[in-house]
């Protein structure tokens, strides 16, 4: 099992309550989850605003430490391990980001964006490396010379899918990746994601609030409502009958597209 999130509980301070005097008061975001993460599944995590599913995200990633339960990543409890402890896990599991050109250093070529986590973890072959990400997403390797505002959103989008994938890891958490690009840009980074997990043998948790997105990508879905896990299952059995009211709710308020149209 990659991932097993046994009674997750997460609690933030709430910066809007913050008294003059002493600690602001916490919500607590996250409400005693517990699911697994098959080696190989891609797992669709969706819900409305405010439901949790980005802290959860980076809750297994450790970007976020739990205040309660357990997450253990490929037999290892790293629910409250250091970050010195975590640095030989982190080029294991990656991050793709919703906004590229927020999470891209302007500064920098797309060469020396991929590079930067190759160098932080005492890779070698670094060009190599950075040719062969450039590859697997589909862009020249002349791109690598190329600063982020001279591409396009959607290749932006796939400078950090080669960043996250350049390091070989087991599993990528994808955060609503797809929401700010148009329709086209959106099915080709689709694909491109598809293709992927089967090429590298990758795990893949995805991160969206368009269910049509989940459906299309995902095998297993993950419902969340105001921190709590209200269904989760098989996508394709989760979509013809879904069990929980809220679940229900958000398939009613989104239109989907015909499950068996392919995408551009």
């Amino acid at each position: 099992m990659m991932y097993q999130v046994r009674d997750l509980r997460l609690s933030l301070p709430d910066m809007t309550r913050k008294p003059l005097l002493g600690s602001a008061p916490r919500i607590e975001i996250l409400r005693g989850l517990t699911f697994d993460v098959p080696r190989g599944a891609v797992l669709g995590i969706v819900g409305g605003s405010g439901s949790g599913k980005s802290t959860l995200g980076r809750a297994m990633l450790r970007l976020l430490e739990p205040t309660g339960g357990s997450i253990t990543f490929e037999g290892t409890d790293i629910t409250h391990l250091t970050e010195n402890q975590l640095r030989p896990m982190r080029h294991r599991f990656q991050m793709i980001f919703q906004d590229p050109m927020s999470s891209l250093n302007p500064r920098r070529r797309v060469g020396g964006i991929i590079a930067g986590p190759l160098k932080l973890h005492g890779m070698d072959r670094l060009t190599t490396r950075v040719d062969e990400a450039l590859d697997l997403v589909g862009l020249p390797r002349s791109f690598a010379r190329r600063f982020p505002h001279e591409l396009s959103g959607g290749q932006r989008q796939r400078v950090g899918i080669a960043r996250a994938i350049a390091l070989r890891p087991d599993f990528i958490l994808a955060d609503e990746i797809v929401s700010g690009l148009d329709v086209s840009s959106q099915a080709q980074v689709l694909n491109l994601l598809g293709g992927l997990v089967k090429e590298l043998g990758l795990t893949l948790a995805f991160i969206s609030h368009d269910l049509s997105v989940i459906r299309r990508l995902c095998n297993r879905t993950l419902v969340l409502h105001q921190g709590e896990i209200v269904e989760e299952g098989e996508t394709a059995q989760l979509f013809e009958a879904p069990q929980a009211a809220y679940t229900r709710e958000l398939l009613q308020a989104i239109p989907l597209p015909d499950p068996y149209q392919e995408w551009a």
